[in-house]
């Protein structure tokens, strides 16, 4: 029982080295970073079980000791388990906590090195760290914690390369200039290293801080120093960025605005996927996703659980809402040994791999509908306990279950309500029209929307694309908003973007 430590390189099949390759096509069960390509697991075997525990800056965290005992407890269960590393394991990348736990556990271990993006990405922008006669020291610094950064020292260093660093840059900038960094240093920005979408600005340290609002480029490397003002032409010129607020033409979204409404905390990996695809991005929070009015239901429910067949779960909230209280009550998944479990959506059944739980059946739609039209074993008779959404949620579900012979224990885990109020500068984007494209990925995202913007959302969306993540949502735009231009195939917030992509690149998708 081994776990390895791979590095996956700038995120694609030709950045990884043979080894990870080979560890990934032998793999039981691979955990893997936020910024991990699908093509990477793609090479895993079919019976491997991924599981997700990265994260991207501004979204929920599983915290690291809970990592931890995912790779423990899949390492007693499992012979080959493969931990999943953006760029090289070992920088910034958190190997030693975890090394050091898989150790104390008793497990095998091995590290895969891969190839770090502090050092590919310059040179990808065409820049040599340690050019002769232009500098002989580098340092690769995190900008997560800059604060606690030795500024001092740093402004010795005659090549700086910051990871992490795009949120605090502006303020790393100035702690530098402040201790004696020239304002007329060279700085250079690759984001999406060795990615087809790969964009990059150059510059100085004071034209960047003479750019009062700048998008947020991440995941990028940030390089300071003289090195980023001498290219050279093994770079990738055709995908320079004239300037850090110019579009990127072939970028299939480039040109577009677009309005997400999710909840609020939820939003931040669609809209990094939109920008990576040349989007404007603007968030409208239409959601606050909080615990139920009461918790007596659901504890009386987690009290009785041998009584139950089938656990239902149809988002991904109703997982993390429902595991957390039963982990609050002293209990862990084990307790669940005695239930299957049925679930709607690949990003639901991430969400539950990462308590250590597999899905017992998934429909092949990602829509509740089709969990009750195959559902793999009769259910009449069956004891089902579905944790849902308070109020507002559908009755189909369990109405089609009851009506064919299950008894159903509905039982709120959480509540999803509407803001107070929506952000002044939104509004005004939608007021002088310089929104082009607004999603939806739930029917109370479109009441959410209405009830926030007023009587006149219909009319602020009169010449705005609607984009909608399935047909029930799509109903209620249909109701309220009096149409629906683009409607996701594959049910999920990446079906909405190759929607919008294909919408764009008119093809010929609905």
């Amino acid at each position: 029982m081994t776990i390895f430590f791979v590095g996956a390189g700038l995120g694609t099949v030709a950045d990884l080295t043979l080894r990870a390759i080979a560890c990934l096509k032998e793999a039981e069960v691979i955990l893997y970073d936020a910024l991990i390509h699908p093509s990477l697991l793609d090479l895993a075997p079919a019976h491997c079980l991924r599981v997700p525990v990265g994260k991207r800056a501004g979204g929920a965290a599983l915290p690291q000791a809970a990592i931890n005992q995912l790779l423990c407890d899949y390492g007693h269960r499992y012979r080959r388990i493969v931990r999943l590393k953006s760029g090289d394991p070992g920088l910034f990348g958190r190997l030693q906590q975890e090394v050091e736990a898989v150790l104390s556990a008793g497990l095998a271990i091995e590290v895969v090195p891969g190839v770090t993006s502090a050092l590919a990405a310059p040179l990808l922008a065409g820049l040599c760290v340690t050019a002769k006669d232009v500098s002989q020291s580098v340092a690769i610094v995190s900008g997560h914690a800059p604060e606690t950064l030795p500024w001092s020292s740093l402004v010795q260093i005659e090549t700086l390369i910051l990871l992490m660093a795009t949120r605090s840059l502006r303020y790393i900038l100035e702690q530098l200039i402040a201790v004696g960094r020239s304002p007329h240093d060279g700085l250079a920005i690759v984001q999406w290293a060795g990615q087809p979408q790969q964009q990059e600005w150059f510059g100085t340290l004071e034209e960047y801080l003479n750019i009062a609002d700048h998008p947020d480029m991440a995941p990028a490397v940030v390089v300071i120093g003289a090195v980023a003002q001498k290219r050279y032409p093994f770079a990738r010129l055709d995908l320079a960025l004239p300037a850090l607020t110019s579009p990127m033409p072939d970028f299939p979204l480039s040109g577009q605005t677009v309005l997400v409404t999710r909840a609020a905390g939820q939003a931040s990996p669609f809209s990094q996927q939109l920008r990576a695809a040349g989007a404007t991005v603007l968030e409208l929070p239409t959601l606050e996703i909080v615990p139920p009015s009461s918790w007596q239901p659901l504890d009386t429910a987690l009290s009785q659980l041998p009584q139950f067949d089938w656990l239902i779960l149809t988002s991904h909230n109703a997982v993390n809402f429902f595991m957390q209280r039963l982990q609050q009550q002293g209990n862990d998944s084990r307790a669940l040994a005695t239930l299957k479990i049925a679930v709607v959506g690949e990003k639901t059944a991430q969400t539950l791999q990462t308590y250590g739980l597999v899905a017992d059946f998934i429909p092949s739609e990602f829509v509740a509908d089709a969990l009750v039209a195959e559902f793999p074993v009769p259910v009449a008779g069956l004891r089902l306990l579905f944790p849902r959404v308070e109020s507002g949620g559908r009755p189909l579900l369990a109405d089609a279950f009851t009506a064919a012979g299950a008894t159903v224990s509905e039982v709120p885990a959480y509540e999803s309500r509407c803001p107070q109020q929506a952000d002044p500068t939104i509004l005004a984007a939608l007021q002088e029209g310089r929104v082009t494209t607004v999603t939806f990925t739930s029917s109370k995202t479109v009441k959410h929307f209405c009830q926030l913007v007023g009587a006149q959302a219909a009319t602020l969306l009169a010449s705005v694309q609607i984009a909608s993540i399935g047909p029930q949502t799509s109903e209620t735009c249909r109701q309220l908003l009096g149409r629906v231009d683009c409607e996701a195939q594959d049910h999920s917030v990446q079906g909405l973007l190759s929607a919008l992509i294909s919408r764009s690149l008119g093809l010929n998708l609905r």
